[in-house]
């Protein structure tokens, strides 16, 4: 029996399937990740984290159950966010469904009563074999008013140190070389179970992982900051300069309204500090635009932050009026075509910011880790880029490179998103 596994969403639930195909390989099925060929059964793992990657996912499901219908897959089984919000919604309009599972019913699904979707010490890898995503706590404790995880994931469970230590062993030692910790918030790491912050220290045991070239760091929250993790990343070479951290916003009466505990002037002091502790990183942030009470002028005021701030990696979410969080009751006031446009010219800006630096790279040689081949380029990345959501490396092809290997690459030509280099 051939099963498919298709992933939608963040790289936690690429963890979250990867855990859920090495239990069915050792029940003795065939498992595949994101395959268009036959197989008996599709798992399909969603996202309800927002309204596109609600739809999204409602789309997937019913590709399958039509596949399905015309004989091409035997079930569909369908697991993940959106069972956990939406359960007996899908349950009542897609009765085709074989299987619905929420989180706390997956030993069922598994046929495991001890199963532990964090703590399990093994998993199948979808991603290529080079890198991998470790997640280190599960849930969140914070309160933002717009976001829906804590609903989904509850409250903070973090995976003992340990465990960590011990998955990344296994991982190196599986050929991984570029591990991305990830957790709904990794600064508020260890605070359930050791209370207290200690990825610091989380951090220095890593480093002692023989076999991982790079680590890095993914969704660190700015308000009670542990900045010793900072100096960790000077004193170790494997850690990335590169940093994950969601702003949102920086009005402050929205700062406020979003409940995410901090104002305009922390901020900036906040990002000021970073940079100046951990010279020429990369720093990735994410913003929402079109919140209830953003007017044009708060609009404004964001665009002005990211043209001073000038981050190095950025994305926008148009605001989702999302049931049950705090800002639901606000309304949606923003119309989608007046958020769509405010995305539209966030992005535009940061698409000059991001030529200007990547222009200043030319001329320059730069470790970059070979993800893949396509046509006459190999395709790369650099210590300042994660997959699947940073910037591309294109190294000319005229000598063979090995999928999986570091090159020195001398940058060549830039363009807004990409660089374009050969070996040195």
């Amino acid at each position: 029996m051939k099963i498919n596994i298709i992933t939608l969403g963040c790289s936690k639930n690429t963890v979250d399937s990867e855990v859920i195909a090495e239990k069915w390989k050792e029940k003795g099925y065939e498992v595949v990740f994101e395959d268009t060929q036959k197989s008996d059964i599709v798992i399909i793992n969603t996202c309800g984290f927002i309204q596109d990657a609600k739809e999204e996912s409602i789309n997937e499901i019913f590709t399958h159950i039509a596949r399905k219908q015309r004989g091409e897959v035997a079930k569909v089984f369908v697991v993940g966010c959106l069972v956990q919000r939406y359960k007996e919604e899908l349950q009542e309009t897609i009765p085709e469904l074989d299987g619905i599972f929420n989180f706390l019913e997956l030993n069922q699904f598994l046929e495991e009563q001890s199963f532990d979707l964090l703590k399990s010490e093994k998993r199948a890898l979808s991603t290529p074999k080079h890198y991998a995503y470790l997640k280190i706590s599960e849930g969140c404790d914070r309160e933002c008013s717009f976001c829906a995880i804590p609903l989904i994931r509850g409250k903070q469970v973090s995976k003992p140190m340990e465990l960590i230590v011990q998955e990344a062993e296994t991982l190196a030692e599986r050929g991984v070389k570029e591990l991305l910790l990830i957790a709904q918030d990794l600064t508020y790491y260890g605070i359930d179970i050791y209370q207290q912050r200690v990825l610091a220290k989380l951090m220095r045991k890593l480093a002692e992982v023989k076999g991982l070239e790079w680590i890095r760091l993914h969704y660190a929250y700015p308000m009670g900051f542990p900045y010793e993790i900072l100096e960790v990343m000077n004193e170790f070479s494997v850690f990335c300069r590169y940093l994950d951290i969601p702003l949102q916003h920086i009005n402050d009466s929205i700062l406020k309204s979003m409940k995410r505990g901090s104002n305009k002037q922390q901020i900036y002091k906040f990002i000021e500090t970073i940079r100046n502790t951990v010279p020429e990183i990369a720093l990735r942030t994410t913003l929402i635009s079109g919140y209830p009470t953003e007017t044009r002028k708060e609009h404004h005021e964001l665009l002005e932050f990211v043209k001073e701030m000038r981050f190095e990696r950025l994305g926008v979410f148009a605001y989702s009026h999302e049931e049950d969080t705090a800002s639901f009751e606000l309304g949606d006031p923003v119309k989608a075509k007046e958020k769509n446009h405010r995305v539209r010219e966030i992005m535009e800006l940061q698409e000059s910011i991001s030529l200007q630096h990547n222009q200043e790279k030319i001329g320059k040689v730069m470790q970059v880790l070979i993800d893949r081949k396509e046509d006459e380029f190999y395709i790369g990345r650099t210590e300042f880029d994660s997959p699947e959501v940073d910037n591309l490396v294109f190294v000319d092809a005229n000598t063979k490179l090995n999928i999986g290997e570091f090159y020195p690459v001398l940058i060549k030509g830039a363009e807004s998103y990409d660089l374009y280099g050969s070996i040195v």
